[in-house]
């Protein structure tokens, strides 16, 4: 385990929206941080505009090579990996175009197709766990390490069964669904990880305008940002948290699972 006070940072999903905000929070906090992006050029723009320690990577976590060579490279580079931030998500894999709610129609679990059903997972579920297992022999050299993955409070099952939830009806099949088994997945894991020195957090960043919802969410990205910055910047949060905005959450921003 490394003793080396240098911090090093990875945030899947960073050339844009609330993976860009978050790797440009680390990176002025003294992070060397690695955006990752499907396109090396977009991640390059990226890392250009954040400055200072940030430097484009490519990486797909579907694209089992991707992350190979991500591991391989910052492992050359670094040595060990501090934080690993899980932010690549994808909202749907059908016609592009569509409004959100015409999105939304298509993925409730009675018409949804289950071919789109299994990309949104690939992504979201699958990929997800494959970049994590990748990078665990990285946290393990480093000290203090943490997992910090971006999900969402639709995945939440107490709170989408919550009959006063305005956001009820957008629980479905296809993404919500899938951050419901992120969620899972990833308390899973904080639990098989206790005593290791590494911690794992779930953290949403609310109903943000991001791609993800055809920029149609209510928060700005800035706004939607400020609890996922938070919590992959703190360093004393007990493992095994699903925190989120003030929207449905208790002390110390707590969500229910």
């Amino acid at each position: 385990m490394q003793t080396n006070k240098k911090k090093s940072a990875l945030v899947s999903g960073a050339n844009t929206g609330v993976g860009y905000q978050i790797a440009k929070a680390l990176a002025d906090n003294g992070y060397t941080v690695y955006v990752g992006s499907r396109n090396l050029k977009k991640g390059e723009t990226a890392a250009a505009k954040i400055g200072g320690n940030a430097k484009a990577i490519q990486l797909d976590i579907t694209d089992t090579n991707s992350i190979h060579a991500a591991v391989k490279l910052i492992e050359r580079e670094f040595g060990y990996l501090t934080l690993l931030v899980n932010n690549a998500a994808i909202s749907h894999a059908g016609e592009p175009g569509r409004t959100m709610e015409e999105i939304l129609g298509a993925q409730f679990p009675s018409v949804a197709s289950i071919s789109e059903m299994r990309t949104v997972w690939d992504t979201n579920v699958f990929g997800t766990l494959a970049l994590t297992q990748a990078f665990l022999p990285l946290l393990r050299k480093a000290a203090a390490a943490r997992i910090v993955t971006v999900s969402s409070a639709l995945g939440s099952l107490t709170i989408s069964a919550n009959p006063e939830n305005p956001y009820r009806k957008s629980f479905d099949a296809v993404y919500g669904a899938s951050k419901t088994a992120l969620n899972g997945i990833f308390l899973s894991l904080a639990i098989e990880l206790e005593g290791s020195g590494i911690k794992v957090h779930l953290v949403s960043p609310g109903f943000t305008a991001t791609a993800l919802n055809n920029f149609q969410g209510t928060d700005t990205v800035e706004e939607g940002s400020l609890e996922p910055i938070r919590v992959a910047l703190a360093e004393d949060i007990p493992s095994g948290s699903f925190t989120g905005p003030d929207n449905f959450t208790g002390a110390d921003n707590i969500l229910p699972w």
